[in-house]
């Protein structure tokens, strides 16, 4: 029969840093691509689908996209976590572009169609120092962008995660160990609200300025460090506290009404179910990739709509463009959705993974094409083999891990 799958690969190379490619080939030629980068754990969800899910996938009807991810996450005993979602995640986007291409059409019409648009995106503007950061913000809104994360330095810290002296930043660095880094929670928190008062006092009332504590504080500090930004009227605060403890949340809630943002570290609607239902959050920040494909994310970004939550997925360069692609047309077609984070990629990224998708004037587009409309280099992708990189772990001042 045609409509079988007939050939599962799995691509793992480095065009300026890891991604994990899945090529699922269908009986009739037809080719879909999904994404399922774990940063700093890319050969785990290589091994995983390589020698656990591609197996199971031959002979498979490709049409019957629901069936196939309750198979593959109920099938199994062992479930959930970002191993097993990012491998499901990138069999569902690669299905989900197959019966683009067949039906001729681009995935958010197979979705319901255009609710809006474009789709506003968030950057990041970072500086060592406030001038510098200064000098990064005039850069975004110089390029039309309108929403504006702002990192900044801190005091006394020589390194600080989301920020770096050099403007070419990447967090993951490359080598046999994680580096490491030391954080003070209380100097950040006396030196942000200057930051944010000088951002707020260049771009004005109307920019949208984000902000991101990276799970470092405790839910006190969270609560507070929310309580002194009030006045600056952040689009969100993300990741204030450890998302694990989800009751961490509601003091900072009752503490202020900054908005807050959480969830990259979330893999499934029930990581994410408290927070949603009881109004503990106003953005949800699961990526596509590593919560389970577009067909479980459209079922978390439905709840969080019930509940008056938005989506803000998560979409910095370790997400690679299929899985950006699957994201804008999640977009495209989904009411509740407030921003989705777009770093940008370097060049050679750009051409490993050729793309219908567009990024102006801080907007991004769908584009036309059938499917998600990615393609992929197989002569950039073969020249750029894997290289071990991992973000970096942070310690207090006194040298213990840090909760984040």
């Amino acid at each position: 029969m045609a409509d079988r799958i007939e050939r599962v690969e799995v691509l793992v190379a480095s065009p300026t840093r890891n991604y994990v490619t899945l090529r699922v080939t269908t009986a009739d030629g037809i080719v879909g691509l999904g994404d399922a980068t774990v940063n700093g754990r890319e050969l785990s969800v290589a091994s995983y689908l390589r020698d656990h899910v591609a197996p199971l996938l031959i002979g498979v009807d490709p049409n019957r996209i629901e069936d196939t991810w309750q198979y593959l996450y109920r099938g199994v005993y062992w479930r959930r976590g970002p191993v097993t979602m990012a491998a499901i995640g990138a069999v569902d986007m690669a299905l989900w572009d197959i019966l683009g291409k067949r039906t001729n059409q681009p995935v958010y019409q197979l979705l319901g169609g255009r609710v809006r648009d474009g789709i506003p995106y968030y950057s990041h503007a970072f500086g060592w120092d406030i001038p510098a950061l200064l000098d990064s913000v005039r850069e975004h809104q110089e390029r039309g962008e309108t929403f504006i994360r702002v990192q900044s330095g801190v005091p006394g810290l020589d390194k600080v995660y989301g920020v770096s002296k050099d403007p070419n930043y990447e967090p993951a660095g490359r080598g046999a160990r994680p580096s490491e880094e030391h954080f003070d929670p209380g100097a950040y928190m006396r030196h942000l609200p200057k930051v944010l008062t000088a951002v707020r006092e260049l771009v004005g009332p109307d920019v949208k300025l984000l902000h991101d504590a990276h799970h470092r504080l405790t839910p006190i500090q969270g609560a507070r460090l929310a309580k002194s930004v009030e006045e600056f009227d952040l689009f969100w605060l993300e990741d204030v506290t450890p998302a694990e403890d989800q009751e961490a949340f509601r003091i900072v809630r009752n503490a202020s009404t900054t908005p807050l943002a959480v969830g990259e570290v979330f893999n499934s609607i029930w990581d994410c179910q408290r927070l949603i239902e009881e109004r503990l959050i106003d953005y949800i920040r699961t990526a596509v990739v590593h919560a389970g494909g577009i067909s479980h994310s459209r079922k978390i970004f439905a709840l969080a709509e019930v509940h008056g939550v938005k989506a803000g997925p998560h979409g910095p360069s370790d997400v690679s463009p299929i899985a950006l692609a699957a994201s804008i047309h999640m977009a495209a077609a989904t009411h509740n959705w407030g921003v989705q984070e777009y770093m940008g990629y370097p060049a050679l990224v750009h051409e490993a993974f050729p793309h219908a998708w567009s990024a102006s004037d801080g907007m991004l587009q769908p584009g036309d094409a059938p499917g998600l409309g990615v393609d992929i280099d197989e002569d950039i992708l073969s020249t750029s083999p894997y290289v071990p990189a991992y973000l970096p772990t942070a310690r207090t001042l006194d040298g213990a891990v840090l909760d984040w």
